[in-house]
């Protein structure tokens, strides 16, 4: 076989038949590493992940704290209790929209159409992006509970926290593969990022995130009562602060495991055949 041939690009998704899970895991660390040195060299795409949960902590607290917190029964420290668990969930479903606009522009850019025709797994990009998209979770959501501690912010189960970091990292991931499936079949990064806010702006506001859902029309009542964030929220609130767990927070690992298990697929194949 002549060195022509072994160069020659491979269309998209020859590669996967041939490469076992070695070499998966060795291509999506590699890929890993490229994407963490793209943020080193353009340190302004971190910026909604450190300053959004700077920004929307004090705003909600500082703006609706008084008023909501005494619809708790206490005050803005009561509401500091309240919302900050919560919004885990918005810091999941946030971050998750910055995957399927940024993938979306390496199409634009041609990187994607380069990964395509290289011999390498082609899941592994999608998995690479996964895996970026939750380091930044997770300094998003550090970033938050620093500010939320020094908003008045009192953790009464440390392990309990641990566990609602996981649990929204799991939930987070999820939405990723949504949003992936977006940036792979919609025309622009602002296609995907408004499609994006059409969807979090219902599911974020018509949930229990900054306020109990208790005072609400029957009808949305009715929403919130199925929507995924509130199941996330109340039980990132049960585990970090006391209170019933186990029914919202088994709801929230479904609703992760099927999202997942629908979308991840739809989102490589999609890959692999865009043309």
């Amino acid at each position: 076989m002549s060195a022509t041939t072994l160069a020659a690009p491979l269309k998209p998704g020859q590669a996967d038949a041939r490469i076992g899970l070695r070499g998966h895991v060795r291509h999506t660390s590699a890929l890993v590493r490229r994407n963490l040195l793209w943020i080193r060299q353009d340190p302004e795409s971190m910026f909604d992940a450190v300053l959004m949960p700077i920004v929307f902590t004090l705003l909600f607290v500082y703006v609706f704290g008084g008023s909501i917190g005494q619809a708790l029964g206490g005050g803005q420290d009561q509401y500091v209790q309240y919302v900050v668990p919560g919004m885990m969930a918005m810091m999941s479903m946030n971050i998750a929209m910055a995957v399927g606009t940024g993938f979306n522009q390496d199409f634009q850019n041609g990187i994607m159409d380069r990964f395509r025709t290289l011999p390498i797994g082609q899941g592994s990009v999608l998995f690479a992006k996964i895996v970026v998209e939750l380091m930044r979770l997770l300094i998003a959501t550090t970033i938050m509970m620093i500010v939320g501690v020094l908003v008045g912010f009192d953790i009464t189960h440390w392990g309990g926290l641990f566990a609602a970091v996981g649990l929204s990292a799991l939930f987070g991931t999820s939405i990723m593969w949504i949003f992936l499936v977006l940036g792979v079949s919609m025309k622009s990064a602002q296609s995907v990022q408004a499609m994006g806010f059409l969807v979090l702006m219902p599911l974020q506001f018509g949930s229990s995130i900054f306020a109990p859902t208790q005072s609400m029309p029957g009808w949305l009542q009715g929403f919130t009562d199925y929507n995924p964030l509130s199941s996330l929220a109340d039980s990132a609130r049960g585990l970090m602060v006391g209170g019933p767990v186990a029914h919202d927070l088994w709801v929230t690992v479904g609703w992760s495991v099927a999202l997942t298990l629908v979308m991840a697929p739809i989102a490589i194949h999609k890959f692999r055949t865009k043309d």
